[in-house]
């Protein structure tokens, strides 16, 4: 391998070990944990209030599910901003 060839694994190494280290911190984070509670708890008000009450053990425990799987996909927004901030100290 030339010399080139070694900098530039070196770098992709690099991005990825930069990559890797964010993303950590992203699921260790207090934004990404505040984040999935508040969406969770909104999930299951709605839900509570649609229903106004809970009757049936196994449909009452999808919330949860719900909640967080909702939260799940709304994360990729507040992760990019979260990114950006982040990424500048």
């Amino acid at each position: 391998m030339s010399n080139e060839e070694l900098e530039k694994e070196i770098m992709k190494i690099k991005e990825r070990n930069k990559r890797v280290e964010l993303d950590k911190k992203w699921e260790t984070s207090w934004t990404r944990k505040i984040c999935i509670c508040i969406l969770t708890y909104i999930v299951v008000i709605i839900y509570s209030n649609m229903i106004n009450k809970f009757t049936n053990v196994a449909l009452s425990s999808l919330v949860p599910v719900i909640g967080f799987a909702l939260s799940t996909l709304s994360l990729k927004l507040i992760r990019s901003v979260w990114e950006k901030r982040f990424s500048k100290r």
